[in-house]
């Protein structure tokens, strides 16, 4: 044995002997390191310290009730630091919600650590080494599937995204995501970052595991992805302050600001086809009442399509977060209506009564899900409204597939911090999960176009006003991950878990 090894073996010894406040503060410490590998930090090697360091823990307690505390302290950790940003969305509102700021992100932290405690609790049913990192890898993937779905879901920060480096490596890294998605990502990374604490058997299979890895994405990535149609899609990033979106004293300057931004951009394309793409409740305007706004975006447009976020009514007076098509004159050629909607954010919620009310009327009324749009002139365009991009495996109506995916969201609710950057490593994933090219426009930013295989081919920073112009990038056929979902890394997590657990006979838990 190594002395380097040495010591770690005795650092983990002293891991597993810490007992009460001082194991749960160590658990929270080292959770809110974990967090640094999250985007937009990527310090991935802090795993390789963490996740040990809760397995160190894992080991000094009696039994799953004392292992499940310290998973809990461990997610409360990980998430009041990767989820700090979503503060920034109540100042927006701070004179009616102050009281909410010291509350929000803790409690959703809370919420999200109990998912790891139970995949703590699950792994200290297995023996040490091996099994036990198996099944907390297993246990772990399966409570984010979880945690997907259970109350409506809120599957922000998986591990799997540590991966999204910008740039030619997190290209490469974040191949396997075709086949196995970001949950699988997540299993694969746990495997590896625990191996500090196993065998050297175990380590050397981790290191032929991650080149493997590397492998696979160069030469996934040796096939340029393949030529889109000719069509430019403009993407306009109006750049308004959350603050101000809303003030009636301003809103014909807003709306004239994206008028103006989208002819200058139409101009300079001449004849060229092209789409333009506004973000999520871009127009003040109620656009399918009010003919004059959609004919003044379609004066704007000069004849080209559009793709304009706006809100609107339906016949029981329930708005709805929509994206509208429009063609010439003002012509709506379809609508999408968001169906993943933000608790608390878009609507309130019945099944955690809070006794006040935070969305009045109970907010906006839900699509029916994943549609693809066939407007006249565009490749079939599968729309997400902000939060609906974070969703593995529910991004797609699987019978009708697109050609193309647009992400039109506002992060001007998060300010300048990690949250848009998160957001947009999730939308970044799913290109590359459904083999199809993701275009993004948001407000203050960052919008951007990811070409099928997650390649960044363009983008307009934070804070920035103006118009991404970049040719849409053709469609890949169906990744395996596109074809059979979330089933695949679900069976995997299970296999793993499985594994682990069954490795319990013969040597008892410790």
């Amino acid at each position: 044995m190594t002395v380097g090894m040495k010591r770690f073996r005795r650092l983990a010894d002293g891991v597993a002997a810490l007992r009460g406040w001082r194991a749960d503060l160590s658990a929270f410490a080292a959770g809110a390191a974990a967090s640094l590998a999250l985007p937009p930090v990527h310090a991935i090697p802090v795993l390789l310290l963490a996740i040990p360091w809760l397995l160190g823990l894992l080991r000094g307690t009696p039994g799953p009730a004392m292992a499940a505390r310290r998973g809990w302290w461990f997610g409360f950790g990980l998430n009041i630091v990767g989820l700090y940003w979503i503060t920034e969305a109540i100042l927006i509102e701070a004179a009616r919600f102050w009281w909410f700021v010291p509350i929000a992100v803790p409690a959703l932290a809370a919420v999200m650590a109990a998912f790891i405690a139970v995949a703590a609790a699950m792994a200290r049913l297995a023996a040490a080494g091996w099994p036990r990192v198996f099944c907390l890898a297993g246990a772990w993937v399966l409570t984010d599937l979880a945690r997907q779905f259970v109350a409506t879901g809120f599957p922000w920060n998986p591990l799997g995204s540590v991966w999204e480096i910008p740039g030619a490596v997190g290209d490469t890294l974040i191949q396997p995501a075709a086949w196995i998605g970001v949950p699988g990502l997540t299993l694969l990374t746990l495997l590896l970052a625990a191996a500090p604490v196993l065998s050297w058997r175990w380590r050397t299979a981790a290191v032929a595991l991650l080149a493997g890895w590397v492998g696979f994405g160069v030469v996934r990535l040796q096939d340029s992805a393949p030529k889109g149609p000719d069509l430019t899609v403009l993407l306009v990033q109006g750049n308004v302050p959350q603050g101000r979106k809303w003030d009636r004293a301003v809103v014909l300057r807003i709306f004239d600001r994206y008028l103006r931004l989208t002819h200058d951009a139409v101009a300079k394309l001449g004849d060229k086809p092209a789409v333009v793409v506004w973000p999520e409740t871009a127009s003040p305007f109620q656009l399918a009442t009010d003919p004059a706004a959609r004919q003044a975006i379609a004066a704007a447009a000069d004849g080209k399509l559009g793709l304009i976020g706006a809100v609107r009514f339906d016949t029981d007076g329930r708005p709805r977060n929509s994206l509208f098509a429009l063609g010439a004159g003002g012509t709506i050629l379809g609508v999408y209506d968001k169906w993943h909607l933000v608790p608390f954010g878009e609507y309130q919620p019945d099944w955690l009564p809070i006794g006040i009310q935070v969305v009045p009327g109970g907010g906006f009324r839900r699509g029916p899900g994943p549609v693809t749009l066939d407007v006249p002139g565009l490749p079939p365009v599968g729309p997400l409204i902000c939060y609906e991009a974070i969703f593995p495996g529910q991004v797609v109506d699987s019978n009708h597939r697109p050609a193309w995916l647009v992400n039109v969201t506002n992060d001007a609710w998060f300010g300048n911090s990690a949250g848009p950057r998160q957001h947009l490593a999730a939308a970044r994933m799913r290109a590359v999960e459904e083999g199809l090219p993701l275009l993004r426009a948001a407000n203050t930013g960052i919008s951007a176009a990811f070409d099928a295989e997650g390649h960044e081919i363009g983008r307009l920073g934070m804070g920035q006003t103006g118009v991404l112009a970049v040719p849409l990038p053709g469609a890949l056929p169906a990744t395996p991950f596109a074809r059979f979902g979330l089933a695949i890394p679900g069976l995997l997590a299970a296999a793993v878990l499985a594994l682990g657990l069954a490795a319990r006979r013969g040597s008892a838990p410790g």
